[in-house]
């Protein structure tokens, strides 16, 4: 890394008590293998300087509890919370009518899922945050947060259409490294990686 970038990881949270589902504003905490999961994901991390995190147990915990190990400061940022899924909150996706399911699966961002945060609304919150975290840099933050918020993140970075976010496969404890170049650069993607091959070859992306 030169002295003028700096870097972003994302990390999605591990595998969370009640197993799979669409989950946006339920507040279940890690499983014993999610907090696994993220202990290995922040193993080989080295130099950080910011811990930030999405408010929820599933984040925050894990969050609190590095940034105390490390002696480094922590963040709670409410922008990083991920979609509020309405009505399919708590279902997993073969307990969601299949044509409503493929209608999400084919147009994400038009898809008005019942009484939930409108898509346009989530992205905007996130994005508003990442610009502000882009305007004010520091050399290499630690974000934890949700699948969501990452698919919205690297697809901004890569200038991605929405429509192609269900193609973005994030499983538990997935890390997304984001380097942070000075004006007039953008953004890259140094690289995006589940925790392990085992979680890559048996996550469900279907699920958020």
């Amino acid at each position: 890394m030169t002295v003028d970038t700096h870097l972003i990881d994302l990390l999605r949270h591990g595998d969370c008590v009640g197993g799979p589902c669409f989950r946006g504003v339920r507040d279940d905490p890690l499983s014993r293998d999610g907090w696994q999961q993220m202990e290995q994901a922040t193993a080989g991390l080295a130099g950080l300087t910011q811990v930030i995190s999405s408010p929820s147990r599933r984040c925050a915990e894990f969050a609190q509890s590095l940034a105390s190990r490390l002696g480094l400061s922590l963040v709670l940022m409410d922008h990083l919370r991920e979609r509020d899924f309405g009505d399919w909150e708590g279902l997993s996706a073969a307990e969601i009518p299949a044509a409503e399911f493929a209608r999400f699966l084919a147009d994400p961002t038009g898809f008005n899922l019942p009484n939930a945060e409108p898509f346009g609304a989530f992205r905007a919150r996130v994005l508003a945050t990442w610009q502000a975290l882009c305007a004010s840099p520091s050399p290499h933050r630690l974000l934890i947060t949700h699948g969501g918020v990452i698919r919205v993140l690297v697809a901004e970075v890569l200038r991605m259409d929405d429509t192609a976010l269900p193609c973005l496969e994030v499983p538990p404890a997935c890390l997304t490294r984001i380097r942070l170049h000075p004006p007039p650069g953008r953004p890259s993607l140094v690289y995006h990686r589940p925790s392990t091959v085992d979680e890559l070859m048996n996550s469900d992306p279907d699920q958020p």
